[in-house]
């Protein structure tokens, strides 16, 4: 019994290992415009994200994307925009008892070892449920910079001033908040709906620039204002990941050679949104299509898209949107006993260029739909990952760390070091990398098994039994970027 038991347990464990690898994004997006939060209350909210990033945590999860902007308003002390209906019933009321939503979900994550990128939604100025603007609202104070369409209250891409704006707020939010990225998703150009214009027949008149089409005058806007974006993120901290999540079809094929094989709403012809050339110009530091569709769906089949994606967008760290509840209520083609989970998985893994997965939504992991979260627990992400290289930002590493020495203390037996000396911001160490190998074991960080800690703290408690078994524990330094420095060893006996 114990024989097979030994056999079951290192099948578990060959599984995970061939499941993942050491670097993975692996983000979920905390949303607050379905107003999952509207009006909670300062206490409820707090606890209620608690247990989503408790839960989170341990489903492997290390980055969290956190809507701070949906409508032109701040769930975070601003004072270019009001505070957010989502946040307390009431655009331009700030909460009570007061508290800054982004700073604290930074704190709390950082605690957790994820990473916080800022979700803004740059254009979308009104959602259709909201009826009441503050008086210091863009709408208000700059309406001819604003246009209706659906319902919506929509910055005119058009108009060079809201690039402007949208960037100011960019620079305010990253300039005061220790995020590790900002983020959009897919709302540029409005959704296109049925009997409505765009009207921007005024701002093309004056600003064509010689653009002949109209589609190409309105991707050039978007293409402007990318470009801008993330030229003034990197330029108020570098280190500082601009990623955007695209709608998942770029294009179809029968819009042009280079789409896929589906047929469904186009990035580039209907959002007036280029992501390729976005990501082949490297105005992005990771691009994240939401690919929300099952394996075998007739008009955006996930299998084809995955493969698209991966064959067209491999020039900037790709991540795939993946949608929990669609894909456990939809059956395997190849295995209708079982959802779609594993199938999904094995198409991530055989991607040469994808990264990471972003979940939509956390709450849907929180609650375990479908048991999608106990098989990332259990398989997928069961050790902990560091995030995907980005060389592109910058190539240089901390210096490894220093006085890595066993201590016995009043709480057990610990492993302590000290910060490497640093002093540019991508020389600094922000973070520990902590690997176990038991005796005789070939030393090698790449194997993400290895892996029992990743922390802000200089030192980890040892697991110490009767002091009869030696292994070998290595320290590496990690910067903003997580770039990783050279080892440090020391055996010690447990």
């Amino acid at each position: 019994m114990r024989k097979f038991l030994f056999v079951v347990v290192g099948l578990l464990i060959a599984i995970c290992v061939a499941a993942q690898q050491k670097r993975e994004f692996r983000g979920a997006w905390i949303q607050c415009v379905n107003g999952q939060f509207q009006g909670m209350g300062t206490l409820k909210m707090q606890q209620t994200l608690l247990y989503q990033l408790d839960e989170l945590k341990k489903d492997g999860v290390n980055a969290i994307i956190f809507q701070v902007r949906p409508e032109c308003d701040a769930l975070y002390q601003s004072n270019i925009e009001p505070w957010s209906r989502f946040l307390t019933g009431q655009q331009g009321k700030a909460p009570s008892p007061y508290w800054d939503p982004l700073q604290w979900m930074i704190e709390q994550c950082h605690q957790r070892g994820m990473e916080l990128h800022a979700w803004i939604n740059p254009y979308r100025a009104k959602t259709k449920g909201t009826s009441m603007l503050a008086s210091n609202h863009v709408g208000v104070t700059h309406p001819e910079r604003c246009f209706s369409y659906d319902d919506l209250l929509i910055l005119n891409p058009g108009i060079p001033e809201n690039r402007d704006y949208i960037c100011q707020v960019a620079k305010d939010i990253v300039s005061r908040y220790d995020i590790d990225g900002i983020h959009m998703d897919d709302y540029f150009y409005p959704y296109p709906a049925a009997g409505q214009v765009i009207p921007d027949d005024q701002q093309y008149r004056m600003y064509s620039n010689g653009i002949k089409d109209r589609g190409d005058w309105r991707r050039y806007n978007v293409n402007l204002f990318i470009k801008q974006f993330y030229e003034t993120v990197h330029a108020t901290k570098p280190w500082v990941k601009v990623g955007i999540s695209p709608f998942g079809i770029y294009r179809n094929k029968r819009s042009a050679a280079i789409g896929s094989n589906t047929n469904g709403l186009q990035n580039y012809d209907d959002l007036y949104a280029d992501v390729l050339l976005w990501i082949n110009n490297g105005w992005l530091d990771y691009c994240v299509p939401q690919i929300y569709w099952e394996i075998g769906n007739k008009a955006a089949d996930y299998d084809t898209l995955i493969r698209w994606w991966n064959q067209h967008a491999g020039g900037r760290p790709l991540f795939i949107g993946e949608d929990i509840e669609r894909t456990v209520k939809n059956a395997d083609p190849q295995n209708p006993s079982q959802n779609q989970q594993p199938a999904k998985y094995r198409l991530h893994q055989q991607m040469s260029n994808v990264r990471g997965t972003v979940l939509w939504y956390a709450k849907a992991a929180v609650d375990n739909t479908g048991n999608y979260a106990t098989m990332l627990r259990n398989n997928y992400w069961c050790y902990p990952a560091m995030q995907p290289q980005m060389s592109f930002i910058s190539s240089k590493t901390p210096k490894r760390p220093r006085k890595v020495k066993p201590v016995w203390t009043s709480d057990g037996y610990i492993l302590f070091w000290t910060s490497p000396r640093g002093k540019q911001w991508d020389e600094m160490a922000t973070q520990y990398a902590v690997y176990r190998f038991e005796k005789g074991m070939k030393i090698n960080t790449d194997d993400p098994s290895k892996l029992v800690a990743i922390t802000s703290n200089t030192y980890l408690k040892l697991p110490y039994k009767d002091g009869r078994h030696k292994y070998t524990y290595v320290v590496t330094a990690l910067n903003r970027l997580q770039a990783e420095s050279k080892v440090v060893k020391k055996t010690v006996k447990l």
